[in-house]
């Protein structure tokens, strides 16, 4: 039996429970109202899993089977069960202990069904704080209904934060021209999932770019006068463009008031007592608007002074601002001009990630989460063994500089092509490395993933996406530089630009790795069998993201001429006909948005393979 996170405490005796329909789930008056809630889902996984749906009762009841209890203890997120031949007892040390209580016998019943072994578990997490980043700006803006999956999937692994990453997709009054071409999140979704968050003691929080990554914002003709460069507006779109450029010009007192007029609208949306302002990457900062401000003062000093009015705003709306620390990372000696409440969420992405930064704000003073990432942009199929890596390196710096908060990172660099659900496994390292510093093995990480979450007796589930994505040679970000520097001469970064050569032997790992996944494609298939009915259907996405490395290879094989032409008018109908796949499971989780982006640079690269085939 497998439990994620692990739990810190866990002795089997040898009694034996047996889960009966007759017997009901007992909440007791310790309880706070919404245990009935949690109650309700455990309700659920016994009769999916167990085979019997007890009744819910408040009280003391004779034929209690399952008994829900609190007993405040001095971390409120611990708590105890207890299996014995009388039933299940579930204590937690307050309401969120209870909840994780619960859905820890959740996976307890997935696993074991109506016959229980007899067990004294107790736990606790290592960090308070153990929060999620789901960007929803970049491409893909999931359904309503995804977000709560993803609120339900983020509880069952007792994470309780989930921040949404917003730039110009929420619709905002008085901002049309900016989400005109966009289907963006309402004031009704964000309050309909914030209650449907806190049912599940999880914190949605607010995300928004409030200084870098302000694309289409700077790109109206309403407030492009605000961009550190000049007629952003006039421009061309462009993926790459998108990441790099688009700063706020702070020294017009405009800008401040912008963010404050946005800030103010979006805040008011959320129960949450935080509010993260961005602050990332402001990559144009003194090149353009404020250079000469900047020669002055110095960039360092701009960006200290404008991140500090707007953290002074928030906390004057009684909110705790968080801002990212990539930059404050040239000059931590600046932590201290910001509001004492502010938290800095200290971002390394790395699978060899040092932890420089982390101590050089923790020395600064500086009250800091550590933000790993789930690495799936720019992907089809997250790079796990990356992620699982970063996470656990991530997760020790936490520890070691008392970080006090975890927040692993879903970014959708490029428009955002990888299917959500691929993170889920990433989300889950997280969870368990920050709930549990006893480290697992990235192989028996993914074995336990694949039973607990895919239900996959073989155990294989995951590490055969793993090793899917391993076989990404000619990557979207490669053909997405490619493609953009082609067709309208794109400035792109030196380093960037080998994304236009083609290195000695790049045929031969491009054949070998298309290989690979061919003989992977037969194993998924192969191991559907040994998974529950129930998410046998999550297996066909990771064949349609398989194809579409498997055809981008094949594209750098084209473009360096080790195909033969009418093979290359055959991978023009291919890309073709597995993009019309690819788009229905694009929105079979996520609104329209700009899957039109994305199109274009795939019908880009099928004309222009018809063109090589000539």
């Amino acid at each position: 039996m497998y439990l994620l996170p692990q739990p810190k405490k866990l002795v089997f005796t040898e009694e034996i429970c047996y889960l009966a329909y007759n017997r009901k789930i007992q909440i007791s008056e310790s309880c706070a109202p919404e245990s009935w809630h949690h109650a309700a889902l455990l309700q659920k996984e016994m009769e999916q899993y167990a085979g019997c749906r007890p009744e819910i009762v408040r009280g003391h009841s004779a034929c209690a089977g399952v008994v829900l209890e609190v007993q405040p203890a001095d971390d409120e997120e611990s708590y105890e069960i207890v299996i014995s031949q009388q039933g299940v007892h579930i204590t937690g040390a307050g309401t969120k202990g209870l909840l994780y209580g619960i859905q820890t016998f959740r996976q307890i019943i997935r696993q074991e069904g109506a016959v229980l072994p007899g067990m004294y578990l107790w736990d606790a997490p290592d960090m308070k704080n153990r929060g999620y980043y789901h960007d929803v700006t970049r491409g893909r803006i999931p359904t309503l209904e995804y977000l709560k999956h993803l609120a339900d999937t983020l509880s069952f692994y007792k994470m309780n934060q989930l921040q949404l990453y917003i730039e110009h997709t929420y619709l905002f009054e008085g901002l049309s021209e900016m989400w005109r071409d966009d289907t963006p999140l309402t004031a009704e979704d964000i309050l309909e999932l914030d209650a449907y968050c806190r049912n599940l003691g999880i914190d949605l929080v607010p995300s928004l770019s409030c200084f870098g990554h302000l694309y289409k914002l700077l790109r109206t003709k309403t407030y492009s006068h605000l961009c550190e460069l000049p007629d952003p507006e006039k421009e061309p779109f462009g993926f790459y463009s998108r990441m790099c450029h688009h700063t706020l010009n702070v020294t017009d007192e405009e800008s401040l008031n912008l963010v404050m007029k946005l800030c103010e609208e979006y805040m008011a949306l959320f129960t949450s007592r935080y509010f993260n302002i961005g602050a990332d990457e402001t990559f144009d900062l003194g090149k353009g608007a404020s250079k000469e401000t900047a020669e002055k003062v110095g960039t360092d000093r701009l960006y200290i002074d404008f991140v500090k009015k707007v953290c002074e705003f928030i906390v004057s709306k009684g909110k705790i601002p968080m801002f990212w620390g990539d930059i404050i990372c040239s000059f931590p000696q600046f932590i201290h001009e910001l509001p004492k409440e502010t938290i800095c969420l200290n971002w390394g992405y790395m699978p060899d990630q040092s932890e420089d930064s982390i101590r050089k704000l923790a020395q600064a003073g500086a009250v800091q989460y550590v933000c790993p990432g789930v690495s799936g942009w720019n992907q089809f199929i997250n790079q796990l063994e990356d992620a699982y890596e970063n996470i656990r390196r991530m997760c020790a710096y936490g520890r070691k500089y008392h970080a006090v908060g975890v927040l692993n990172t879903d970014w959708g660099d490029y428009g955002h092509v990888n299917h959500p659900e691929f993170s889920i496994p990433g989300m889950i390292y997280g969870a368990s490395l920050s709930w549990n510093s006893e480290e697992l093995s990235f192989q028996e990480m993914n074995r336990r993933i694949s039973v607990v979450e895919y239900m996959d007796h073989s155990e294989r589930f995951v590490g055969i996406g793993a090793d899917m994505a391993k076989n990404t040679i000619f990557s979207w970000h490669r053909a997405v530089i490619y493609q953009e520097v082609l067709e309208y001469n794109a400035e792109v970064y030196e380093w960037d630009r080998k994304a236009l050569e083609f290195e000695e032997g790049l045929d031969e790992r491009l054949a070998a790795a298309n290989q690979k996944l061919e003989a992977q494609k037969k194993e998924l298939a192969l191991c559907v069998r040994s998974m529950d009915s129930s998410v046998r259907r999550k297996a066909a996405a990771y064949q349609i993201a398989a194809d579409g490395i498997l055809i981008f290879n094949q594209i750098g094989l084209a473009l360096m001429g080790k195909i033969k032409k009418e093979e290359i008018w055959e991978l023009a109908s291919w890309l073709e006909t597995w993009y019309a796949q690819y788009k229905k499971l694009w929105r079979s989780v996520s609104r329209e948005a700009e899957l039109y982006r994305i199109s274009h640079v795939m019908f880009w690269y099928a004309d222009m393979l018809r063109e090589l085939a000539k």
